[in-house]
């Protein structure tokens, strides 16, 4: 399987890059990889894991197709192919297939798969994606894509951006059908140039409300962050509170809170060199296991080695004390606690 599954994903490269070469104006062909070759110290109430050891992982490998119509109506089909080699999986999704509308630039429609408020547009500011998920998305709580219907634009010249998307709750890997659709919103505010002010809202079931299934609750979340970039630095934070994230069914888990912070900065010495950090810390499980807490932190330098090419040297070290929590690294933790250090060298190609 995994095999017939690379196999797929090597052919549907090699389509692709032969549609390049023959595309129109109106068709674009790209694709963004991230690349890292590190050595993982990973421990479990003291113990190391199976997870520890030296490899290579292709974390995600995107291949994308944009065609124009005309100013109005456009197409995006973009695909999302992973390695890691700790869990031994290769995979291959669709992670957004959706057409547009822009009615202008202040309401712009796409019915599909396609980016949530939220975790893109943090991204965005943070800058380091390559290295590692932005907050919630590490730490589950949240999704950058799904199916559905979403709605974007900017008003009074830039000043404001917004956001809306109704989906169906299971993330663009699970296009499954329910009862009732979730909501993800956000608006966005740039009082001058390089600031960036923010804050989001998510309600819903999470896909969990199916005819014929289990009673559910709400999930909700909210958001708020904050930047500022110039050509030299770049400063932000993200928080979050989230409320029954993963209880949805009542008859699982009883009712839960989390929330968490991140802080982030980096700082150019010198022309295509850059310093950065990132430290987090979270309650994933307030109200069924309050003393769980997770801190992660990262550092490293990157170097822009050609155009399109980012090569960074990281060490990441995640803790998790008091029990377990599940991240984009794994299930970190044990019976009591648990760390995850991560050193060597990581890239980002874009073409």
């Amino acid at each position: 399987m995994q095999n017939s599954k690379l196999a797929l994903a090597i052919a549907t490269a090699m389509g692709l890059l032969s549609l390049n070469a023959v595309a129109s104006q109106n068709t674009t062909v790209g694709g963004k990889t991230y690349i890292d070759f590190t050595s993982i110290d990973q421990k479990s109430d003291g113990v190391k894991t199976s997870n520890s050891g030296i490899g290579a992982d292709v974390k995600r490998f995107y291949l994308a197709i944009d065609h124009r119509f005309n100013d109005m109506w456009s197409a995006n089909l973009t695909t999302d192919f992973n390695y890691v080699s700790n869990d031994s999986e290769t995979q291959l999704y669709v992670k957004k297939a959706y057409v547009q509308a822009a009615f202008s630039d202040a309401f712009k429609l796409r019915a599909g798969s396609a980016d949530l408020p939220w975790v893109p547009y943090v991204e965005h500011l943070y800058g380091y994606r390559w290295v590692e998920n932005t907050l919630i998305d590490r730490l589950k709580f949240g999704t950058s894509a799904d199916w559905g219907l979403h709605a974007g634009g900017k008003l009074g010249d830039g000043m404001f951006d917004y956001a809306a998307s109704v989906v169906n709750g299971n993330g663009y890997k699970k296009p499954t059908r329910s009862k009732s659709v979730d909501f993800e919103g956000r608006i966005g505010i740039h009082p001058v140039d390089g600031v960036t002010l923010a804050a989001g809202y998510y309600d819903g079931k999470l896909g969990n409300e199916t005819y014929g299934g289990p009673s559910t609750r709400d999930a909700s979340r909210w958001d708020l962050t904050g930047a500022y970039q110039n050509d030299l630095f770049n400063v932000g934070a993200e928080y979050f509170s989230a409320k029954d994230w993963g209880n949805a069914v009542l008859t699982a888990n009883p009712s839960d809170k989390a929330d968490g912070y991140s802080l982030w900065g980096s700082v150019k010495p010198m022309e295509k060199v850059a310093l950065f950090a990132r430290y987090d810390h979270a309650k994933p499980n307030k109200d069924t296991a309050p003393s769980l807490k997770d801190t992660y932190y990262n550092l490293g330098v990157a170097y822009q080695a050609y155009k399109n090419v980012d090569l960074a040297l990281v060490y990441k070290h995640d803790k998790v004390e008091n029990g377990s929590i599940s991240t984009s690294n794994g299930t970190i933790g044990g019976s009591n606690d648990g760390t995850y250090s991560e050193i060597g060298v990581f890239a980002q190609v874009k073409f």
